[in-house]
């Protein structure tokens, strides 16, 4: 008994092509989906960072009977951030620099922070 070898068993060259420009499609469709779900993420993270440090202003201003005009720094709310004293404060998702001073402005008890690295879009709904 003899057993035959066909000599078309394999892709064509054609058939590969095919399939690489599929393949490619689905990776221009995928690629700019995904980078705008981080980018959205980010922006999301960052208005919740604002969110807390807007929040723990707020109970530093009452609990140390603070009026309007004051700008508290990063030390007197750090306690209330979280995890006490030994919190860590709060960075902007897309700076590649985790320091807090370089990220946020505190500003005043009357005007909500702000994020330093994309102030067009990090900004905290009123």
């Amino acid at each position: 008994m003899r057993i035959r070898i066909s000599a078309s068993a394999g892709f064509t060259l054609v058939e590969l092509m095919i399939v690489v420009a599929i393949i490619g499609l689905l990776a221009a469709i995928a690629i700019p989906n995904f980078v705008r779900a981080r980018v959205t993420s980010q922006q999301n993270a960052c208005i919740e960072n604002l969110r807390q440090l807007d929040a723990a202003k707020q109970d530093w201003a009452v609990d140390t009977r603070q009026m309007g005009n004051v700008t508290p720094t990063s030390r007197q709310i750090r306690p209330y951030i979280g995890h006490g004293q030994r919190a860590d404060m709060p960075s902007c998702p897309a700076s590649a620099v985790t320091n807090f001073t370089i990220n946020y402005s505190l500003n005043d008890l009357m005007t909500p922070p702000t994020c330093n690295i994309v102030p067009a879009t990090h900004v905290l709904p009123q």
